[in-house]
């Protein structure tokens, strides 16, 4: 064991005495180990707390990521609304659903504001058909108020208009309303005679209904129900409605038209 001891500390010839460790003396240098190694011990704990701190952290901005994704995709845009909004008059915010479904509860304008489009605070599409996108027969004259274009009846003894709308644009399963929005003028006559409203489904089905407007306040909107129908795939096409009085031979003028709204019944 001397020669393999003067190897190792590279002392070739000379030979010195090696102290003789006895088992209690390699105990009490044993116990002194400890102390490093349980310091490194120590600190190996101490990053590890350290990286699991890290990993606390990364895993909080991954659950709020998840939560955000979530949020984003609990939007529910609404029925056929990639269809409807090719025909907006302005640009469509795309930048988040979040940004596009504000847009469209708003309410865009379609075809040349011959249309308006908005959804309601339960998802579903509404309508409002402009006196611009109305056929009406003999004379009116076009008034622009706000933001849109109304009809203003000259005098007529054949009053006559009429409408259509297809119904893939609204939402399935449905019940909806469709009525006329007008307004009488203070100078407004020859309204006694009753006028007719008429909602045609597409199965053909109508609905009818008579209407003393002279009964009616002057210069304010008012709102006339025409019919109603729910959306299903037996009941899917055009429906038409139209308002006509031909029969009592009156001249008749100062009627505004808005145009006709289709919507939710309430």
């Amino acid at each position: 064991m001397g020669n393999n001891s003067s190897r190792n500390d590279g002392e070739g010839s000379q030979q010195q005495a090696q102290p003789v460790l006895h088992p209690q003396s390699e105990n009490t240098l044993a116990q002194n180990q400890p102390r490093q190694t349980s310091y490194a011990r120590n600190t190996n704990n101490n990053c590890c707390r350290t990286t699991s701190s890290s990993n606390n952290n990364n895993n909080d901005n991954n659950n709020k990521n998840a939560i955000k994704e979530a949020k984003k995709d609990a939007i529910k845009l609404p029925h056929n609304f990639e269809a409807i909004i090719n025909d907006s008059d302005s640009p469509i915010n795309r930048s988040s659903p979040e940004k596009l479904l504000e847009q469209l509860q708003a309410g865009i304008f379609l075809n040349g504001r011959k249309m308006k489009y908005w959804v309601n605070e339960d998802n579903i599409n509404c309508f409002l058909v402009f006196a611009k996108g109305l056929l009406i027969t003999w004379g009116e004259d076009l008034r622009e108020e706000g933001q849109i274009t109304v009809a203003v009846l000259k005098n007529v003894c054949w009053l006559e208009m009429h409408g259509r709308f297809h119904t893939t644009n609204l939402t399935p399963g449905v019940k909806y309303e469709v009525a006329y929005l007008i307004k009488l003028e203070d100078s407004s006559t020859g309204w006694q005679v009753p006028v007719n409203f008429r909602l045609t489904l597409p199965n053909g089905s109508k609905q009818e209904r008579k209407e003393n407007l002279n009964r009616r306040p002057r210069e304010e909107w008012i709102r006339i129900p025409i019919g109603e129908f729910e959306t299903s795939m037996e009941n899917q096409g055009e429906i038409e409605f139209s308002l006509h009085e031909c029969e009592g031979g009156k001249w008749r003028k100062g009627l505004v038209i808005k145009g006709v709204a289709i919507e939710p019944k309430m």
